[in-house]
């Protein structure tokens, strides 16, 4: 069982190839109100990425970087916010388009992809990364490094297949950057539920949880299947995940239920029982509480959209 790959699926993470900026000479480029999760990874040359109330960071050939989803951020060849730049809102130029900046010879290249995630999902997980993650191509891993090279490849050359090659790297280059990330261990990366995964406890504690959904797991339970003690799993589970193991596991079942409802026509019962719930009056209380909606009125909303 992988949690992380279980956690990006089940949360709808869709990554879409945005505008690519190949840029020489001064240069700079402004964006605002980005709808989703914003990556940039460079794949030649240099450049500045500005966050308000942040240090600029450097990013180097290979680098990767993660914003938030609506952060204003600048792109240049300098640091800082002062100087004038071109504006690239959400909806500027068609995907994969190249935004040619400065008026030199072209010196850096960086592609832009977006991820979306389902609003419904209550598991997060790119929401609750930092303000800013950032891993530079010396301190990644070589899965990162390769998949940028083979970006930079296919976006250079392209060839017969390459939409779908670039639909699959979109979605590896996010996975091999949380790989990198979570192998450095930063200590912002600590509290996160990523940095969760890194815990040899909690990140046991989460396999178990992730397998088996409708075992009636309770903290001495699941202290007992990964052989630690109760007291032990019961500290340590709550400041790297932010919740005890009850209430993440009553998140992940309504996760996996939202999920079945809107992509299966499976029974409530059949479903109520998938994720524990042996009765489905209890289940619709549950599911109610979580989203704020019976699971039927859910299931009609999302099948109409």
């Amino acid at each position: 069982m992988d949690p992380l790959a279980d956690a990006l699926t089940i949360s709808g993470v869709q990554g879409a190839l945005g505008t690519r900026v190949e840029a020489g000479g001064p240069w700079a480029l402004a964006l605002d109100g980005q709808s989703g999760t914003t990556l940039h990874a460079v794949t030649a040359g240099r450049a500045w990425l500005s966050v308000p109330g942040a240090e600029p960071a450097e990013l180097g050939s290979g680098d990767v970087v993660l914003v938030p989803a609506g952060a204003a951020h600048r792109l240049g060849d300098q640091p800082g916010l002062a100087e004038p730049a071109q504006p690239a809102g959400p909806a500027s130029g068609e995907a994969g388009e190249v935004i040619r900046l400065g008026t030199g010879p072209v010196t850096t290249r960086i592609a832009t992809i977006h991820y979306r995630t389902d609003p419904v999902t209550l598991t997060q997980i790119l929401s609750a990364l930092p303000a800013l993650v950032h891993v530079r191509a010396d301190s990644g891993t070589a899965g990162l490094n390769d998949t940028v090279r083979m970006l930079a490849r296919e976006l250079a050359d392209p060839g017969i297949g390459t939409s779908a090659v670039l639909r699959s790297l979109v979605d590896i280059v996010l996975v091999e950057m949380l790989r990198a990330w979570l192998s450095e261990s930063p200590p912002e990366c600590f509290g996160t539920w990523l940095g969760a995964l890194g815990d040899p406890v909690v990140g046991k504690a989460l396999q178990h949880l992730h397998q088996d959904p409708a075992t009636p797991w309770t903290t001495a339970s699941l202290a007992e299947a990964i052989s630690v003690s109760r007291a032990t799993l019961a500290r340590r589970f709550p400041i790297a995940v932010g919740q005890t193991p009850a209430a993440y596991l009553a998140l992940w079942r309504m996760d996996l239920a939202a999920v079945r409802l809107r992509d299966t026509h499976d029974s409530l019962e059949t479903i109520a029982e998938s994720v524990g719930y042996g009765s489905v009056p209890a289940f619709t209380r549950a599911f109610t509480r979580a989203h704020g909606r019976t699971p039927g009125r859910y299931r009609s909303q999302a099948r109409s959209h």
